[in-house]
């Protein structure tokens, strides 16, 4: 569950700073009130928490404007809401009903199972409690595919973090020019690595490793990252922009590193 939606006050403060950014300087707390539906006199007081938090300035009685901590508190749960979004849309509307998991134990028809998010993959037991609960359809055994129904409650997903690696292309050297401790050094650290160009595929190769995915790549780590996977991606340098823009779209955070030796 993320936090911005544990509590009204959350989500008021952000629809508040989502107008005052919309219209600032001139902000006016009648409008944003009928617009989010809460009164005038609850605007007013969160504008000054908002503003003694440091997310708003103001420079006179109705000029206000977004501060830079203030636009990143707004794009980082935006981002946050997105990704839940993402999973409500993907991973409970479209299996409202059943959804399909991995028992960790053997399980038997009709028991109440705790459902947790690991590498990816939808797993249920009875011995590990969280707040994600449902009824198995049928008997399982350990590692078997089971049905799970009348669900109950939020599965808690890890932040996923992305590391994209940049690779000169062959007339730059190709995998001969890059750094392969760092490479298997970082390599060691996720669960999930995609190759974007054949230069990439060889140094994962030099290294002893296969890429999980090639073809699809871009979109393959993305859907990775909102089921809580986190990704190490190999790029030839010319298609670095290209995948940095489709990251910063999903609003996915990521670290870029450059493995060619200088």
């Amino acid at each position: 569950m993320i936090d911005i939606l544990q509590s009204k006050s959350g989500i008021t403060k952000f629809q508040i700073l989502i107008e005052v950014a919309a219209h600032q300087p001139n902000v006016r707390q009648k409008e944003i009130a009928d617009k989010i539906g809460v009164t005038p006199q609850a605007v007013s007081e969160y504008i000054k928490e908002l503003t003694a938090e440091g997310f708003i300035h103001s420079d006179g009685r109705v000029r206000y404007r977004v501060t830079k901590i203030g636009v990143e508190w707004v794009l980082e749960n935006a981002a946050d809401m997105k990704r839940y979004a993402k999973f409500v849309m993907s991973d409970i509307i479209s299996h409202v009903s059943t959804w399909t998991a991995i028992a960790d134990e053997d399980l038997t028809k009709g028991e109440k199972v705790y459902l947790h998010m690991r590498d990816g993959l939808l797993y249920v037991n009875k011995y590990d409690k969280v707040d994600a609960t449902g009824t198995t359809i049928s008997d399982a055994q350990k590692g078997e595919d089971v049905g799970v129904t009348d669900l109950v409650g939020m599965i808690d997903l890890e932040t996923a973090s992305i590391t994209v690696c940049k690779i000169p292309r062959s007339e730059r050297g190709g995998s001969k020019n890059i750094n392969l401790e760092r490479l298997r050094t970082l390599a060691g650290t996720k669960a999930y690595i995609a190759a974007i160009g054949v230069e990439s595929l060889v140094a994962l190769k030099r290294i002893g490793l296969v890429p999980d995915v090639m073809y699809g790549a871009k979109e393959s780590i993305v859907e990775a990252a909102f089921h809580g996977l986190s990704s190490l991606v190999l790029v030839i340098d010319e298609e670095v922009p290209t995948i940095m823009n489709r990251l910063e779209t999903d609003n996915l955070e990521y670290e870029l590193v450059d493995l060619a030796i200088q």
